[in-house]
């Protein structure tokens, strides 16, 4: 089963931006839509971003609507999430998954990375 690693979290202050990278490892993610979730402390996982297999399709928590976009390179078995005009609220650990639908994942979950905003 493909599992999803995440990079590119950090430390970064309000209205800056992050780049972060889902890389897979022993598999691909050849057929799957695949999707950003995020979890802040004391709250629970939530939908952030999805992409269909083929990248015609891209949709977005109204939160992140705007300021995110998700994207995917199916040649190098990759996606990534550009976060820009980014907020303290924002703060929180990135998840990639495999086999979204809607705003569930049905497929493996990566480890998280760590995204900081400071104020």
């Amino acid at each position: 089963q493909v599992q999803p690693v995440e990079s590119g979290g950090g430390l970064v202050q309000a209205g800056g931006s992050l780049r972060l990278s889902c890389t897979a490892s022993g598999g691909t993610f050849s057929g799957y839509a695949m999707g950003w979730f995020r979890q802040a402390p004391g709250k629970e996982r939530e939908f952030v971003a999805g992409i269909t297999w083929s990248g015609a399709v891209r949709y977005y928590a109204d939160s992140v609507k705007g300021r995110f976009t998700i994207s995917r390179d199916n040649a190098k078995n990759t996606m990534a999430l550009d976060m820009n005009s980014l907020k303290p609220e924002d703060t929180a650990v990135y998840y990639c998954a495999v086999d979204v639908r809607g705003r569930v994942a049905f497929g493996s979950w990566g480890q998280g990375t760590q995204a900081t905003v400071s104020s």
